[in-house]
């Protein structure tokens, strides 16, 4: 039988592993445009849907590594109340010239400084003001202490 006549394939090749990059252009492949989370917002989401299946008794497929991200996301997740973290989700969604991912790093690196955040996200050097990224981490940190 020849390669020649087979049927064509329904999606496209998707691109070799290690073409993402995350630096001053973001290069996220077939990432690029998917929702993404704060860890903040990935631990409320796994919290809330465990506390589920424990209720149904359904907690059976608790795994090790199910277990190890939990407590991952409980270190190191900067918002632990769910009005902080919905407030924080509003405050990041509202800066449109920001990508996704750029928004879910900022919420999720909590930096200190707006040079540090750009330093740690290189692809926001061009895209968002100093004085307005310092204001954005500012009001965020206002819920981090509440």
């Amino acid at each position: 039988m020849s390669d020649q006549h087979h049927a064509p394939t329904s999606r496209s090749k998707p691109p070799p592993p290690g073409e993402e990059e995350a630096s001053a252009v973001l290069k996220l492949g077939e990432f690029q445009d998917v929702d993404t989370l704060t860890l903040s917002e990935a631990s409320l989401v796994i919290n809330a849907l465990m506390t589920k299946r424990r209720k149904d008794r359904k907690d059976r497929n608790e795994t090790d590594v199910l277990n190890k991200t939990l407590d991952y996301l409980d270190a190191f997740a900067r918002f632990k109340q769910k009005e902080n973290v919905e407030a924080v989700e509003r405050l990041l969604s509202a800066r449109k010239e920001l990508t996704k991912f750029e928004r879910a790093q900022i919420g999720s690196l909590c930096c200190d400084s707006a040079d540090e955040c750009k330093t740690l996200i290189p692809s926001l050097a061009d895209k968002i003001k100093d004085e307005d990224l310092q204001e954005l981490l500012d009001e965020m940190a206002k819920l981090m202490s509440t």
